[in-house]
């Protein structure tokens, strides 16, 4: 998709959800209120304010929403948040934005570089260092707000967006306490069992790199299926993962607000992710950290117990959810509900 397509993404959507609702002769609406759908860009939710933002990271535009509580009469606690695997803000990142808006926390959830309404070449390229500078450039961001307190930035990480999470606290000193949900930790452990086995993973290492050598000499990009029933290559592959993304791939005036997700990524993205070792870069987390976590979610029971034991802060805490299943914490409001309110104490106890 073209930097001019993204920029004008929030606009078409608009028109078309007009033009939809218009077509099938809902009542109520009208041409006035397709005017306001277009030209509106911050809108009240009543508990809080969404504002659509942008900022720059490596001379790349970044589109956001920010979710401003309703009220503040000082300074309030900020945070960015990262989602699963090639996310889009629309996502889980969203659903916990709104919630702690109404906890009163002033929340960012973007689009990384490469994906979504921002910038970037290839698209769809899942880099590690690439979001932890995207979210070193989120919180700087931030830092510019008048309404943030600037003593008072946290992070939280959702899935996949726990390892960059992770990293990004251990290496901004301007990050005060961490939140990590339902977190698929990268380790060699995980990759194996979602590969079915170190020699398959292996293989995949190898066919992404072959992929990036390839980029680098010709510039051409090969990609795979994010999720897929059919096709091997794809990089997640159980039947539930695919039924859940799939519906995001969706286009057309009555989806438009699951944003740009694409059911696709730079194959050269595996050679970085199936290498990623979160339980080596947590060795160096000495902040202030709460795990959010059930026997269902991603990595299982075991793997998080064992990444949480590794963090050196001594101020920890694990909060354990039953047996919720992942997508519990992407769409399930009492999750969310749940998870959110503890993330929000944790926060509220780091000034």
């Amino acid at each position: 998709m073209s930097d001019q397509s993204r920029r004008t993404f929030v606009k078409a959507s608009a028109i078309g959800a007009g033009s939809f609702l218009l077509s099938q002769g809902i009542a109520g609406v009208s041409n006035s209120a397709e005017a306001k759908m277009q030209m509106t860009e911050t809108q009240s939710r009543g508990s809080y304010t969404m504002e659509r933002v942008s900022f720059t990271n490596d001379g790349v535009e970044m589109v956001g929403n920010l979710y401003i509580p309703d009220g503040l009469t000082q300074p309030a606690p900020a945070l960015p948040i990262l989602g699963p695997v090639a996310f889009v803000k629309e996502q889980s990142p969203v659903q916990y934005a709104t919630r702690m808006a109404r906890e009163g926390f002033i929340s960012l959830a973007f689009d990384p570089r490469f994906h979504g309404e921002s910038g970037g070449e290839p698209r769809r390229y899942e880099s590690p260092q690439a979001k932890v500078s995207d979210l070193k450039a989120a919180v700087s961001y931030l830092l510019t707000r008048p309404e943030v307190d600037k003593d008072r930035i946290y992070i939280l990480g959702v899935c996949q967006g726990t390892n960059w999470a992770i990293q990004a606290t251990t290496e901004d000193s301007r990050v005060k306490a961490l939140a990590l949900v339902a977190g698929h930790y990268l380790t060699k452990q995980t990759a194996d069992e979602y590969n079915g086995g170190e020699e398959k993973t292996l293989a995949r290492i190898e066919r992404a790199r072959q992929a990036k050598a390839k980029y680098e000499q010709t510039g051409e990009v090969e990609y795979i299926p994010i999720v897929s029933l059919e096709d091997p290559n794809a990089l997640l592959l159980p039947k539930p993962i695919y039924e859940w993304y799939i519906r995001w791939a969706n286009r057309g005036p009555a989806w438009n607000f699951h944003g740009l997700w694409e059911n696709r990524i730079t194959a050269m993205s595996e050679a970085e992710l199936w290498t990623y070792r979160v339980d080596e870069t947590i060795k160096n987390l000495n902040k202030p950290t709460l795990m959010v976590h059930a026997d269902k979610a991603a990595t299982g029971p075991v793997i998080p117990k064992k990444i949480f034991e590794l963090i050196p802060a001594k101020d920890k805490e694990l909060v354990w959810l039953g047996d919720k299943i992942q997508f519990q914490f992407y769409e399930e409001p009492e999750t969310i509900d749940k998870a959110a309110i503890n993330i929000a104490a944790w926060f509220n106890r780091h000034v």
